[in-house]
């Protein structure tokens, strides 16, 4: 079959720019169909309706579209860095201006509330923007001289081609962070968003068309992951590669691009710790609490998956929890719930999975703990008090509606415990002794911190983890470093 879009689905039927309603790859500039008709098909995880069939290219037209990119990329790179802020400002603008549109496409493919949908597109455009001026800022800097006689610089320039590879929790806004950096460093791209929500990056890059970015500088490649990240990993000419993703697969692309001697930057799993401290503002702790935990359905990297709160006030904190989490409304996205729906069954089995694991171990229920009556990929937001240790979600990434609650004793056990586990992207910090906060911060092995509130992130701050939750930073200036090569010129200040 043929790739389709249903532009009659109740929400993309509310999309009225149906330009953006693309279903074709984009390759070296051109809308691009499979040659061997290969399709997959898309449905919209609030009932599993079709929304239509994205085409599957191969593994060689993901090298078509690398040499498309390599080609693209010397005229790119050359271009006054005032012209490519101003391609990526128009870019910015136009994201603004089809806001709406935007917002209903990525909740039709990846079930979001609508308008956590809208504020992931506000937070897409700020990356946009962000990057549109860092492309203007100079790239030389001035190095004393350590030699008589010698003129010494230090220049920045792109690395080349780089690779982004997207997850489906955040389909625009991490395609725009990666590839805004990216772009702004005067590299050219190549992109696979996930096969799941692939209608999202296809939207972006119609606008990134219609902004004036030229031929070939911005690729997106729809198809099997493995079929076409694999061509890219072993391809030399994709200089620098960035994923956000889970963990294991990111062990895999370090492997993979290890031969060709790839530039990494490697957005994975986490496992954030809440810790409440008894001299913390309960009803605000509660209030940061329920973000952190059920914003995306919970299907967020940064979401607080284990709850670690001081005995003294344990018991009020896991009642005020639940009755909050009770009020929760579960539905369809477009209806803007608080809790929409997991992307596949595997989430909702995973969810179950923690649950009863837990309950096995000793746990009790407070409030859901089962699938949802809203639909098949619909599962109940659930608070667990009194997990064990050994359980099962205190060790695994939940992603999805389910907190775990376990008390403490003291600040030293509530620090060993935050940080018994291999990931170490973010966590999450209730306490109004400034002394407290300090030694905290400071001894926790995260590579973000978030005190007495639960949003940290944003276009101008440094994105990422230690440990086994990634390397490298997106985001701020510093997101610009894994695409850039340092080179390092000496001349003589006089003619021979």
């Amino acid at each position: 079959m043929s790739e389709t879009i249903d532009r009659t689905h109740p929400t993309l039927a509310g999309v009225s720019d149906t330009g953006l309603l693309r279903s074709r790859a984009l390759l070296g500039g051109d809308w691009v169909s499979a040659e061997n008709g290969s399709t997959q098909i898309v449905t919209d995880p609030a009932d599993g309706s079709e929304l239509g069939r994205i085409v599957c290219l191969t593994a060689n037209d993901a090298k078509r579209a690398a040499r498309a990119a390599q080609e693209a990329w010397p005229g790119w790179a050359g271009l006054l860095p005032q012209e490519r802020t101003t391609i990526l400002r128009r870019w910015f603008e136009l994201v603004i201006e089809h806001r709406e549109d935007l917002a209903r496409i990525m909740t039709a493919e990846q079930g979001k509330p609508i308008s956590e949908a809208r504020g992931e597109i506000d937070y897409a455009a700020a990356f946009l923007e962000f990057y549109a001026e860092e492309a203007r800022r100079p790239n030389i800097e001035s190095v004393t001289s350590h030699l008589p006689e010698a003129e010494v610089e230090v220049w920045r320039e792109p690395v080349g081609v780089a690779a982004l590879i997207t997850p489906w929790n955040f389909p625009s806004a991490m395609l725009t962070r990666k590839a805004a950096a990216a772009l702004a460093a005067g590299c050219s791209v190549v992109t696979h968003p996930s096969i799941e929500t692939p209608y999202s990056a296809l939207a972006l890059a119609e606008l990134a068309n219609r902004a004036g970015m030229p031929k070939g500088v911005f690729n997106v490649i729809t198809g099997k992951a493995p079929e076409i990240v694999g061509a890219w990993m072993d391809d030399p000419r994709i200089r620098a590669v960035s994923f956000t993703g889970s963990t294991e697969v990111g062990r895999l692309l370090y492997r993979q691009g290890a031969d060709t001697i790839k530039r990494l930057v490697l957005e994975l799993g986490g496992h954030a710790p809440f810790v409440v401290f008894a001299d913390a503002d309960l009803e605000h702790a509660v209030d940061e609490a329920i973000k952190a935990k059920f914003a995306t359905s919970g299907q967020d990297c940064l979401g607080a998956n284990r709850f670690l709160v001081e005995r003294s006030i344990y018991d009020a904190f896991c009642a005020a929890f639940a009755d909050r989490t009770r009020a929760l409304r579960v539905g369809a996205g477009i209806d803007d719930p608080d809790i929409g729906p997991l992307m596949n069954a595997r989430a909702v089995a995973k969810q179950q999975e923690h649950v009863d694991d837990a309950v096995a171990r000793g746990a009790r229920v407070l409030c859901g703990g089962e699938r949802h009556a809203a639909g098949a990929l619909f599962f109940a937001p659930t608070v667990l008090a009194d997990v064990p240790a050994d359980a099962k979600i205190m060790h695994e990434e939940t992603f999805g509606p389910v907190a775990a609650i376990a008390s403490f004793d003291t600040e030293d056990e509530a620090i060993r415990r935050a940080n018994d586990t291999e990931y170490g992207l973010v966590a999450y910090l209730h306490t109004q002794d400034p002394r407290r906060i300090y030694r905290t911060s400071r001894a926790m092995r995260f590579g973000m911190v978030a005190v007495n509130r639960a949003k940290v992130t944003g276009a101008p701050i440094p994105f990422g983890g230690m440990k086994q939750s990634g390397l490298g930073r997106e985001g701020s200036r510093l997101g610009l470093e894994a695409f850039t090569e340092v080179k390092y010129v000496c001349r003589d200040w006089e003619q021979r």
